[in-house]
């Protein structure tokens, strides 16, 4: 395959709205040492590429200035060293920047196999969702058969991954969201509890739902006061786990003595900042663990609405205005 010298590539003019996302030429890649080249043809929009857009979350060393986490697509060169891959495989890959384009040099230990049946658009909606989820509620949160967890944002591309992969390995899960078609979609994949937070006390109904001894895990990208919240809700040796503060990160007032009264264990991360051996250590943790659950049928990502890549900023609207169900995908031609 012939690789252009130069290709479309979607660029942040400026902080700002979704319009400052526009369409740019730029150098095709090269893939250094041990990377591969993608010849991408999806990509996946995260909350993380709006905070960019915005300026509130700036790439860091060495990443690329381009937004864009996740991408699928065929591999079409191989950088020095790379063992791992043939051109013409077909991947999915979390990358460290760069996804809106037609173009993408990931690390080799950071692509997988596009699973089997899934269609380009649904391989590009794993990455960024399932290595979040994974090692926050599984590897950190630890997660367990039997257990019960709470999600906030349960219709999001974090929840919707959280509740199959809850379901999968056998524990409870419960979500909030905030309108009646986000329940009962949280629901039809397999969400034990559905709680609409505009309308319900989400602390009051997990109690009610585990006879008072609250959840052994929470997942929470809100923060502000919910912090407080996801403590209440939590049981005797529960475990919180942080992953992004849609709602703030300051608290004017926190009652820690929930900490210690219940030993919960309250942590954080962000995935962008990992090491390359970090994320190539949680690529292999779900290639064991969770691409058999594809295989088997057990979860395939819920798609809320694709758009090609020119069209980012229609994407970046749509996730902006918070009705969407699932991942929202760009295409590449």
């Amino acid at each position: 395959m012939s690789i252009p010298v130069e290709m479309t590539c979607i660029a942040i003019q400026a902080p700002g709205g979704p319009e400052m996302l526009q369409p740019q030429t730029r150098p095709t890649p090269r893939p250094g040492a041990r990377e591969i080249l993608v010849k991408v043809e999806a990509a996946g929009v995260n909350r993380p590429d709006v905070a960019q857009r915005i300026g509130r979350y700036p790439p860091p060393p060495g990443a690329s200035d381009l937004p864009g986490l996740e991408i699928a697509g065929e591999v079409v060169a191989l950088g020095d060293g790379v063992t791992g891959w043939r051109i013409g495989d077909k991947v999915c890959a979390l990358a460290h920047g760069g996804g809106y384009a037609e173009y993408c040099a990931v690390h080799e230990t950071h692509a997988l196999p596009a699973p089997q049946g899934f269609s380009m658009i649904e391989a590009a909606a794993v990455p960024e969702t399932f290595f979040t989820v994974w090692v926050n509620a599984f590897m950190t949160g630890r997660l367990a058969a039997g257990e019960t967890a709470l999600v906030h944002g349960g219709s999001s591309g974090i929840g919707t991954t959280a509740i199959m992969l809850a379901k999968a390995v056998g524990a409870k899960i419960f979500v909030t969201a905030g309108s009646d078609e986000k329940l009962a979609a949280c629901r039809k994949l397999g969400a034990d509890l559905a709680i609409n937070y505009r309308s319900q006390d989400f602390v009051e109904e997990v109690k009610k739902a585990t006879g008072g001894k609250g959840v052994d895990l929470v997942l929470d990208m809100v923060g502000g006061s919910y912090v407080q919240r996801n403590f209440e809700c939590a049981a005797m040796d529960g475990r919180v786990v942080q992953i992004a503060f849609q709602q703030g990160f300051k608290i004017e007032e926190l009652d820690l003595r929930p900490i210690s009264a219940k030993r919960i264990m309250y942590t954080g991360s962000a995935l962008r900042p990992r090491s390359v051996e970090q994320k190539g250590a949680i690529a292999d943790s779900l290639r064991e663990r969770v691409w058999p659950f594809f295989a088997q049928g057990k979860c395939r990502p819920v798609i809320d609405s694709t758009f090609p890549l020119r069209e980012a900023a229609r994407a970046h609207a749509r996730m902006e205005e918070g009705r969407h169900i699932g991942k929202i995908v760009l295409t590449v031609a």
